[in-house]
């Protein structure tokens, strides 16, 4: 049971939802709401991404830049056999979470444009990228991006000593090229 995993789950995620709602009321200045909401979500998408996605369902994701600067993206699910009741009511705490919280910041999204209070609409727009980029990471994890740590890195290493063997074999042909002419 991890009780406190699921508490922060939830406490950045409504944090940020009743400070956008309520923060004209304690502040008039739009810059401290700004910062605060904004750190609030960051909060949120950093510990969803690096903690509870981990704990409460086992999943995680990453990005992963090889020596050629590709970038690659890792979506990571740890098999569980049995679930325990705890742990199944904190598996939908935290799809719940991760699914309703980007349709509010849409909703939110929508208001702010018709109500024609852009100042706001970066903070929203903000707010829906990182909702939905931990709900996307998350769902792909879920339905079929599963890779193991050991494939990934072994993957990793067998494509790192790719490239010396393709030089090594370069030079060879180039060598018996050169043996080749030298002996016309």
């Amino acid at each position: 049971r991890h009780p406190l995993a699921t508490f922060f789950h939830l406490f950045f995620r409504v944090s940020a939802i009743i400070t956008y709602l309520f923060c004209d009321w304690f502040s008039n200045s739009f810059v401290a709401c700004f910062v605060t909401i904004l750190l609030l979500l960051s909060f949120d998408f950093w510990s969803v991404k690096n903690v509870t996605g981990r704990l409460l369902v086992g999943l995680r994701w990453w990005n992963q830049i090889d020596e050629d600067g590709k970038s690659h993206w890792v979506f990571e699910a740890k098999r569980v056999p049995t679930i325990a009741a705890s742990t199944e009511a904190e598996a939908r705490i935290f799809w719940l979470g991760l699914i309703i919280c980007p349709v509010i910041w849409t909703v939110f999204f929508f208001s702010t444009l018709f109500s024609l209070k852009l100042k706001w609409l970066a903070l929203v727009i903000a707010g829906i990228s990182l909702q939905t980029a931990n709900l996307y990471g998350y769902i792909h994890c879920k339905l079929g991006g599963q890779k193991s740590i050991s494939r990934v890195t072994s993957r990793f290493f067998v494509t790192a000593g790719a490239p010396k063997r393709q030089t090594r074999r370069i030079s060879e042909d180039r060598t018996e090229e050169h043996g080749k002419t030298g002996t016309r």
